[in-house]
């Protein structure tokens, strides 16, 4: 790297502090503060949902994906952005209406207070995980880039990323955001994938130098792409992070639409990404550690300045999900656990105080993991797991079947749960066995459960409406 390509950086980096300074300004209520007051436009709403959906995991994932399989290593984040479209197209019209701000808040008031916190730890160890990826994504980056220790390079990451968003929250993660979308859309299209294909000599000498099955679409295997089916499809229909999102739109048409595109802009980034992967074949043939190949890639085509520009964008994508991330495991846990029990009657003022001291526990914890664990699609698959198998169906069932019961609701997480950790357990954590384990488990104790239960607790836990209103 060139001076001017560490400047550039640096005043990234210096920016993102200044805006995080500037939202603890705007973020003066919780509401502000997580949900940024829910007046969003489409603009707005529609790159901060691109924005926290396709994170570092995505970029160095994909990239990774694309190099050891070619075109077939997009099903990662197709599969991120059908999860979304269907978001849009099925979900955000019961959602909108809830005016919640969490999705366990939401299983409370239509199960019971105990689903409520049951739901709240599951989907908050799912959030807490996914930022974990970010940070690893941000240490991959700055160890490949600059030298520095991993490690370190996680600390200093996750460092700036739990600053801005302790300060400003979802005001200073929504700024953050739109600057990071617009780095993020331009360093990809405009300038990494042209100057890959480029530097591999096009796309006819990227045909004839790679194996035909770079270019079989099924070549990852029809299993994997069942299981990104599994984790991310029904994974992100129902993620904190992402409906947190969709709350924060001024209007129900705005986080319609804005979720379909979103989800239409991570199809094209998806096979964007892969093909930059594939063309590392050719540029980089034996590269030591593929997961590296994207930064790899930018060192070795980028001209100084557009190099800094590029590993700026790989950044914005991993801080734009950290934050959300980060962001959403903190509100579960002062929103559905800590406010119920201990500050019920607590004013704004030290309500506050709590969530951002919250954030802090939740960011410090992540970076903790991140050092801890180190893969960054590891750490992916074991919270996508956990929250598609345990969370979906009762959601799903809570939306669409009346006679969903509290009793079924609690006890399906619960044994769902259980079930899925055991099965990671057993067979390991890339198997897709537990997951479809525990969505069937899911689904049998909430139709059994729901049929068995007495007709006094089909519709709603009175004493949760009560604790809501």
């Amino acid at each position: 790297m060139q001076l001017l390509d560490i400047i550039v950086i640096l005043i990234y980096f210096g920016t993102m502090v200044v805006i995080g300074v500037y939202g603890s300004m705007k973020a003066k209520t919780t509401e502000e503060y997580v949900l940024a007051g829910r007046n969003l436009g489409f603009f707005m709403f529609f790159g901060c949902m691109a924005a926290v959906i396709l994170g570092g995991a995505s970029t160095i994932g994909t990239a990774k994906l694309g190099y050891q399989y070619g075109i077939s290593g997009m099903w990662f984040v197709v599969m991120i952005g059908l999860g979304i479209l269907l978001l849009g197209i099925f979900m955000i019209k019961p959602l909108f209406g809830e005016k919640v701000k969490t999705i366990s808040e939401l299983l409370g008031k239509r199960y019971n207070t105990e689903t409520r916190y049951l739901s709240a730890i599951v989907a908050s160890i799912y959030t807490l995980m996914v930022s974990v990826t970010q940070v690893i994504g941000m240490g991959t980056i700055f160890h490949a880039v600059l030298g520095w220790d991993n490690h370190l390079s996680m600390l200093i990451g996750g460092g700036i990323v739990l600053f801005y968003t302790l300060l400003g929250g979802m005001w200073s993660v929504t700024i953050t955001d739109i600057i990071q979308f617009v780095i993020k859309a331009t360093g990809i299209f405009a300038i990494m994938l042209p100057m890959s294909l480029y530097a591999a000599g096009g796309w006819s000498n990227l045909v004839s130098q790679l194996p035909s099955t770079h270019f079989d679409v099924t070549h990852i295997g029809l299993t994997q792409i069942f299981q990104y089916f599994l984790l991310y499809t029904l994974g992100l229909i129902i993620s904190q992070d992402i409906w947190q999102r969709a709350f924060t739109a001024k209007t129900e048409k705005i986080s319609r639409t804005g979720s379909i595109s979103a989800g239409v802009f991570s199809i094209a980034y998806a096979i964007a990404i892969s093909i930059i992967g594939m063309c590392g074949v050719v540029v980089i043939p034996n590269i030591d550690n593929p997961q590296n190949i994207f930064a790899a890639m930018a060192l070795k085509i980028l001209p100084p300045g557009v190099l800094g520009l590029v590993l700026a964008c790989v950044c914005s994508a991993l801080m734009s999900t950290s934050s959300g991330t980060l962001l959403a495991s903190s509100t579960l846990i002062t929103n559905d656990i800590l406010k119920p029990f201990f500050f019920k009657k607590a004013d704004e003022k030290r309500f506050m105080i709590v969530s951002r001291v919250v954030t802090f526990l939740v960011g410090l914890t992540a970076i903790v993991f991140a050092i801890w664990i180190q893969d960054v699609l590891v750490a992916l698959d074991v919270a996508y797991a956990i929250l598609s198998g345990a969370i979906f169906v009762p959601v799903v069932l809570g939306f669409f079947w009346k006679r969903a019961t509290a009793k079924a609701g609690f006890y399906s997480i619960i044994i769902s749960t259980l079930v899925i950790i055991a099965g990671l357990a057993i067979e390991g954590i890339t198997s897709t066995n537990p997951i479809m384990y525990g969505i069937a488990t899911s689904f049998l104790v909430m139709i059994i459960l729901s049929l068995i239960t007495t007709s006094k607790e089909v519709v709603h836990d009175e004493t949760a409406k009560r604790e809501l209103s």
